[in-house]
């Protein structure tokens, strides 16, 4: 009898131990898929402007998004290059994904990539990407001006790369409520301390049109190993 229980408890742990190192090993190799130019798509939970971003434009699998950035390479560190705040910055991926309380669960980030025959568009995006940074952030969401938001730092880092044609495609945005047609109370607060006109009907992207372009793929990514 002693020595089946031995038995028992050797095969209980045994199988333990395959279960971890399996999960170590897919986490390992989620962790080696993901790549220098890979986009990143953010639900932030913001606030108001941030519930005004996602309500306009829906993004990729009915998921809400009002941030992105992309994956860069310093080093041998993956890092994450985008505008936020004060402007074009570096941030740790650990750091990206905490903002919105992404620990090894992820669920209010999506990654995707460049389908294959883009992939040659990478380096140069990522050249200029790093180019700007250190550039103020566009507070009015507005092309051409010396400055850039989530989504243009992304949309003009491959239509430089594109040889100056656009990448990802531009729509008129909109600041109004879909279900009123009135402009957001928020929006209308931000732009009135701004001081200018809010630019309903300018050429832009958001987070939410990049996630559906047909020129990328979505990566099935659900555990992330840092």
């Amino acid at each position: 009898m002693p020595k089946i229980k031995f038995l028992s408890t050797f095969n209980v742990l045994f199988y333990s131990i395959i279960v971890y190192l399996s999960s170590c090993y897919d986490n390992n190799k989620i962790h080696k898929s993901i790549m220098e130019g890979d986009l990143l798509f953010q639900d932030l939970n913001c606030g108001d402007l941030c519930d005004a971003i996602e309500a306009v434009t829906e993004g990729v699998n009915g998921k809400d998004f009002s941030h992105c950035a992309m994956i860069i390479k310093i080093e041998d560190s993956l890092m994450v290059i985008e505008a936020v705040g004060k402007g074009v910055k570096l941030t740790n991926l650990n750091t990206f994904l905490k903002r919105s309380n992404d620990t090894n669960r992820l669920r209010n980030v999506t990654f995707a990539r460049l389908k294959p025959q883009f992939h040659h568009l990478i380096p140069e995006a990522l050249k200029f990407a790093k180019n700007q940074i250190g550039k103020p952030y566009d507070k009015a969401f507005l092309l051409n001006n010396e400055s850039f938001y989530c989504s243009e730092l992304l949309h003009e880092s491959f239509k430089s790369a594109n040889h100056g044609k656009d990448f990802f495609s531009l729509t008129p945005m909109t600041f109004k409520s879909p279900k009123t047609d009135s402009f957001f109370p928020a929006w209308i607060s931000y732009y009135k301390d701004l001081g200018i006109a809010i630019p309903e009907g300018e050429l832009g992207l958001n987070p939410g049109s990049i996630s559906r372009s047909d020129k990328i793929d979505v990566l099935e990514i659900n555990y992330l190993n840092r």
